[in-house]
């Protein structure tokens, strides 16, 4: 369960994600700290940790359209944000599932900030109105490597299980 913590619309673009005059700076250890920059407010949040992990950024369609850039996923896996979109960009949507950030797709979902939604595989459940929204899964493959925490991860797991099994 998790916390909306901020409420987007429609095309929502990697600039106001991760601003360009901040792609200088690539490690994931860095990257955070640009989060929604140009949103003073919630950037301050992040930044001051008064968001925990596990919150939900709620969005619209066509979260993460606009440039392909990689630190829009890795600045919002940083602060172990979830996010819950009408649908998401195409290069996007890719990006997050390489570097393991949660991002559900729910087309009905309805919520505001302030509320508390239960996600599962299924359904996204907004606790503090009592609807159920239904979640479009991402395929198998994708949603192991999220599991996994990213491509990486997922691809050590995987040579590790084949060494296993060679033995």
């Amino acid at each position: 369960m998790g916390k909306v913590v901020l409420q987007l619309g429609d095309d929502i673009s990697t600039d106001i994600i991760y601003p360009g005059r901040f792609m200088a700076t690539v490690l994931p250890t860095e990257t955070p700290q640009h989060a929604f920059a140009d949103h003073p407010e919630f950037n301050q949040r992040l930044r001051a940790g008064e968001i925990q992990s596990g919150s939900i950024i709620l969005a619209g369609h066509n979260f993460g359209c606009g440039s392909s850039r990689e630190q829009a996923a890795s600045c919002l896996k940083g602060y172990g944000l979830v996010v819950v979109a009408r649908s998401f960009a195409r290069i996007f949507l890719q990006n997050a599932v390489n570097l393991g950030l949660s991002v559900v797709i729910c087309p009905t979902v309805e919520a505001s900030e302030g509320d508390e939604l239960e996600i599962s595989a299924t359904a996204v459940v907004n606790r503090s109105s009592g609807q159920s929204y239904p979640v479009t899964p991402l395929p198998p493959a994708q949603q192991a490597i999220i599991d996994a925490g990213g491509l990486i991860p997922y691809a050590r797991a995987k040579l590790v299980e084949r060494r296993a099994a060679a033995r």
